[in-house]
């Protein structure tokens, strides 16, 4: 009888050795899908990031590109994907704040379809003018505007660089007027060739031309200044009390993911932030790392969309 005991308890603690082992997270490959093309600084960030990952946790994370429609075309796939943890997205201010607000029929809800896990990086925009220009200040465009004095156009080469003169019009009443562009580099290219006085883009895309001596930055649009550009003015300093206007990744999970695996999740990206390496890799590629807990993030992503709603909403600005 004892025997048959043993050998019953030998046969259960074989079957259950592996069954634990298969629920130990993660123990597959995992897919993080960016919702923009390959080369695109959120693309390049995540891949970095995928790499410690696989790193920290012993299984491979890899990117799929999935593009289209400012990110919704990604972002509902990643909504829809099974919440076990095993399919990831990096989230944006656009796909997880603006786009609702931005395109019609949306597919997906931001705040109801996705699990946060932790905000991984922030990066500020840019007020940018030639480097010969008159304008050394944001009170200087703004006075020039408020007189009519020309100076009052700026480029816009993307939805935040619109949402940043929005704010700016909204917290000023100066009359500012965006001139649309494709991308960054023909908004600098006409603005160093004095076609336009002014534009708006992200650190990371002026950075070049401004280490260059061919643009200078007439305000940095957080709140505090950053390391990306020592030196360089905050739009609040100078008068725009609260102005702030940042970018950011953010990785999420599908809703319903288990809590213990965001759990495990969120602190492998803290761990990996808090790695000096990984601070200097991210300040290179243009990004201010971030961390926090999942409710942080959630609050975060809740706020930033509270922010923008109205301001969208009144400039009539519409997209797709």
């Amino acid at each position: 009888m004892l025997r048959s005991t043993l050998l019953a308890a030998c046969v259960l603690a074989a079957v259950a050795a592996p069954v634990s082992a298969q629920h130990a997270y993660p123990d597959k490959p995992v897919k993080i899908i960016v919702a923009y093309t390959a080369g695109q600084g959120t693309d390049v960030a995540t891949r970095y990031f995928a790499e410690q990952l696989t790193q920290l946790l012993g299984q491979t994370f890899y990117v799929e590109n999935r593009g289209g429609a400012g990110g919704n075309i990604g972002t509902d796939l990643a909504a829809r994907s099974a919440p076990d943890g095993y399919t990831l997205t990096m989230g944006t201010n656009a796909t997880h704040a603006l786009n609702q607000f931005l395109y019609p029929g949306m597919t997906y809800d931001a705040a109801r379809d996705f699990a946060p896990i932790a905000l991984v990086a922030t990066f500020p925009m840019a007020l940018l003018a030639g480097s010969d220009s008159a304008f050394t200040s944001v009170p200087d465009v703004l006075e020039a505007a408020r007189a009519k004095k020309g100076g009052a156009d700026v480029g816009m080469p993307s939805t935040t660089a619109r949402l940043v003169l929005e704010l700016l019009k909204e917290q000023t009443d100066a009359p500012l007027f965006g001139v649309p562009y494709k991308g960054s580099s023909n908004a600098m290219t006409d603005v160093i060739g004095k076609q336009i006085p002014l534009t708006i883009d992200t650190v990371a895309a002026a950075r070049p031309q401004v280490e260059g001596g061919k643009l200078k930055v007439l305000g940095v649009t957080s709140r505090r200044p950053t390391e990306l550009l020592p030196g360089a003015p905050t739009v609040a300093s100078q008068g725009v009390d609260g102005f702030e206007v940042i970018a950011w990744n953010a990785l999420y999970a599908p809703k319903g993911t288990p809590a213990d695996v965001v759990a495990r999740l969120n602190q492998a990206v803290n761990q990996i932030l808090r790695q000096p390496a990984t601070r200097q890799r991210l300040l290179q590629m243009g990004y201010e790392p971030a961390g926090g807990s999942a409710q942080d993030l959630a609050d975060f992503g809740q706020a930033e969309r509270r922010k923008w709603e109205p301001i969208i909403k009144k400039a009539g600005i519409r997209a797709g």
